[in-house]
C-alpha cells in the first residue's frame, strides 16, 4: 500500500505537458508564409512588367510607374492585324504539336526498350541519348544551314520550310522524352503486362492497352516539356528561315519594326510576347499534377 501510494504521490507531482493537437501541429509560420509571398512576387513581378508596358503606347512607354497611366490594347489589336504575326502562330503551333508528337510516338517506343528489355550497353545508350542535351544549338546551326540550304542527291532544300525546323528540333526534343518515359515505365509492373499476354494479347497490344495508359503521367509531363521548348526556341529558327513562310513566333518577334527605322517597337514586342506566354501559362497549370508525377518518377523506391 505504501509503495502504491508513493507512486499516486509521484504521478501528481510530474508537470502535466500539454497534448499539441493535429491542428496546432500542422499550422504554418506566419514567417514561411511571408517568404512565399515575397519568391512569388520576385517570379511574377517581370511577366507583370511585360504585361505593364504592352498596355502602353508613344510617350506612355517611358513612364516606369507600377500602373500604366492610359492603358490601350492598341499593341495586341496591331499585331493581330498583321499578318506576318498571325502566320508565325500558325508556323509555330505546326512546328511545336509535330514535334511533340513524334517525340511522344517515337521515345515511347524506345523508352520501353531501355526500360524492360536485356541487353549489353543499355546504361551507354542511354547516356549516349542524353549527351546529346548537353550540346548548344548553336553546334549544329551552322552544318544545318549549309546541309538544308544544298540538300546532296537531288533532295529538294529543307531550308525555310517547316520540315526544316522540325527535324532539327526533334533531335533536342527527343533524348528529353525518352530520359522522362524511362524512369516513368520502370515503375509499371511487368506482371501487368505478363497477364495480358496471358489472356492472349499481343506485346504490341499489351503495350498499347496496359502500359501507355498507366505511363499517362509520364506523357503528359514529357510532351509538356517538349512543347515548351520546341515554342521558346530561336537560335535555329532564326538561323533555318529567311521569310514569314515558315518562321515561327520568336523569330517573327525579333524582326518587329516600328513607324521609324531607328525606334525599337517595345510595346508590340511586349504584347506579342504576352500572347505567346500565354499558351504555356495555361498549359502548366492545367497539367501541373501530371508535371511533378512525371517528374518524381522513380525518384523514390519502396
Amino acid at each position: 500500500m505504501a509503495t502504491e501510494a508513493a507512486v499516486a504521490d509521484q504521478a501528481k507531482a510530474r508537470p502535466k505537458t500539454k497534448k499539441k493537437t493535429p491542428r496546432a501541429e500542422g499550422r504554418t509560420p506566419w514567417w514561411m508564409w511571408l517568404a512565399v509571398a515575397a519568391i512569388e512576387i520576385f517570379c511574377l513581378f517581370p511577366f507583370y512588367w511585360l504585361i505593364n508596358l504592352s498596355l502602353k503606347t508613344g510617350a506612355d512607354l517611358g513612364d516606369s510607374s507600377l500602373i500604366p497611366p492610359n492603358p490601350t490594347l492598341k499593341n495586341y489589336e496591331s499585331i493581330f492585324n498583321n499578318s506576318d504575326f498571325t502566320k508565325a502562330l500558325r508556323n509555330s503551333a505546326i512546328i511545336s504539336l509535330s514535334t511533340t508528337a513524334l517525340a511522344l510516338v517515337v521515345g515511347s517506343f524506345c523508352a520501353y526498350a531501355l526500360a524492360r528489355l536485356r541487353f549489353r550497353g543499355k546504361f551507354l545508350i542511354l547516356a549516349l541519348v542524353l549527351s546529346i542535351t548537353t550540346f548548344p544549338a548553336i553546334a549544329i546551326a551552322a552544318p544545318l544551314f549549309r546541309l538544308w540550304s544544298d540538300m546532296p542527291f537531288g533532295l529538294p532544300e529543307l531550308f525555310n520550310t517547316i520540315p526544316g525546323l522540325i527535324i532539327p528540333n526533334l533531335t533536342f526534343a527527343l533524348p528529353l522524352a525518352i530520359y522522362i518515359l524511362v524512369s516513368f515505365f520502370k515503375e509499371i509492373p511487368k506482371d501487368l503486362e505478363e497477364a495480358a499476354l496471358v489472356d492472349g494479347a499481343t506485346h504490341f497490344t499489351a503495350f498499347r492497352k496496359v502500359v501507355v495508359p498507366l505511363a499517362a503521367p509520364g506523357l503528359a509531363t514529357a510532351g509538356i516539356l517538349t512543347f515548351i521548348a520546341t515554342w521558346n526556341e530561336f537560335l535555329l529558327a532564326i538561323t533555318l528561315t529567311s521569310s514569314p513562310k515558315a518562321r515561327p513566333v520568336p523569330a517573327a518577334i525579333a524582326f518587329f519594326t516600328g513607324s521609324t527605322q531607328f525606334e525599337i517597337p517595345y510595346g508590340t514586342i511586349t504584347a506579342a510576347s504576352v500572347v505567346i506566354s500565354v499558351p504555356l501559362i495555361l498549359l502548366v497549370l492545367l497539367f501541373q499534377k501530371r508535371i511533378v508525377a512525371g517528374l518524381t518518377a522513380g525518384a523514390v523506391k519502396g
